[in-house]
């Protein structure tokens, strides 16, 4: 396994895989790997000929208030997880070798980054778009794989490489979860043990959700309600506060009062001080 830490080594190197008509598949990661992300690097390997595993906290996506300094840093954890699932190349660059000195160019993806996280975190998905397409120039893969629980930025990252014809096919994965339905995500070592079994409700609204709508049930007031009745408690309470739970068409993202074709259910909250977020695909 190769480690690699600057863009023009990372180039060069996707430059020679393709001279040999070898397919490039990509994971791009933050580090702190868990079982979602071997997910990812499992359905990887089985589609390229070399797997690429980046690994760069993006400080373009972090707000001046957010966890950036304390985000979760496991190299040597994910180093031993990226030789199991047997990444052929980290791709793990600096900050100041993705932005150097003078950097001033981003790349917004308008619509799609309006509402749901994008309400909250403003510019984030400007410093997602940005800090991928950086990654996309160096990697220069044939098919780059995200997951689903990440939803709004799977759907910028998607309209993002059709608008701009990258030629990239991106591969929106499933969520993994904890046996007990918590999704998987390298923020949920923040959780106290009291705050992780409150977790649990979020995708408990979920799912109160997906059986109403499995009944028949497509007014978006009534579907809504379902996932506040699971909730109510535990908002009465002041022990989780929502950020947003909202409807949404699944590909534009537009939001919806009726379900008449795909949509998604999704949720972000607080509890603590951890932000956590989930969805569902009706």
């Amino acid at each position: 396994m190769r480690r690699i830490e600057t863009p023009a080594e990372m180039a060069a190197f996707a430059d020679d895989a393709r001279a040999q008509r070898q397919r490039i598949a990509f994971v791009p990661t933050m580090g702190a790997l868990h079982a979602g992300h071997a997910s990812l690097l499992e359905e990887g390997r089985r589609r390229g000929d070399v797997l690429v595993l980046s690994i760069f906290v993006n400080p373009l996506q972090f707000g001046p208030k957010e966890d950036l300094s304390r985000y979760p840093r496991t190299p040597e954890a994910d180093e031993a997880s990226a030789r199991a699932a047997g990444v052929d190349v980290i791709y793990a660059p600096t900050p100041a070798g993705m932005y150097p000195s003078g950097f001033q160019t981003t790349i917004t993806v308008a619509k799609l980054e309006e509402g749901l996280c994008g309400a909250s975190r403003p510019g984030h998905f400007r410093g997602v778009a940005t800090v991928v397409m950086k990654l996309f120039a160096a990697v220069r893969p044939h098919v780059a794989l995200f997951g689903q629980k990440d939803y709004q930025q799977l759907q910028v990252l998607t309209r993002m490489t059709r608008d701009l014809d990258l030629g990239v096919e991106i591969v929106g994965m499933p969520i993994v979860r904890e046996p007990d339905g918590l999704a998987m995500s390298s923020r949920n070592v923040y959780l106290s043990p009291e705050d992780r079994r409150r977790a649990l409700s979020l995708h408990r609204a979920l799912q109160a959700v997906a059986a109403r709508h499995a009944t028949g049930e497509r007014d978006g007031a009534a579907l809504l309600a379902a996932a506040r009745e699971v909730l109510a408690p535990l908002l009465a309470d002041g022990s989780i506060s929502l950020d947003y739970l909202e409807l949404r068409d699944a590909t534009e993202l537009r939001p919806l009062t009726r379900v008449e074709g795909p949509a998604v259910i999704a949720i972000a909250a607080k509890l603590g001080k951890t932000r956590l977020i989930d969805n569902l695909v009706l």
